[in-house]
């Protein structure tokens, strides 16, 4: 098992980014909804497609190995916490 280089590691942080961005926006989103006493069916959708962003997304990267693995989830980390900074701003 190699490491990968400076090129891969932007790639799996930037692909780890991206899911973590849309995980918490997804989860914002319904948050939202929950708390304006919305329907339940969009909740439930929004709910289910954050899951499936992460599960579908780290099994595929995970097909690649422990390295990129590790690094998604560094991303997925990273845009969990500008997301959490930003609606704390607000």
């Amino acid at each position: 098992m190699s490491w990968p280089g400076p090129a891969e590691i932007a790639l799996y942080v930037a692909i780890g980014g991206l899911m973590g961005a849309l995980y918490f926006l997804l989860l914002l989103q319904a948050v939202r909804l929950q708390t304006a006493r919305a329907r339940s069916t969009p909740i439930v959708a929004l709910y289910l497609a954050r899951i499936a962003v992460a599960v579908v997304g780290f099994w595929i990267v995970a097909q690649r190995g422990a390295s990129p693995l590790v690094l998604a989830f560094a991303g997925f980390l990273a845009a969990r916490f500008v997301i959490q900074r930003h609606i704390e701003t607000r």
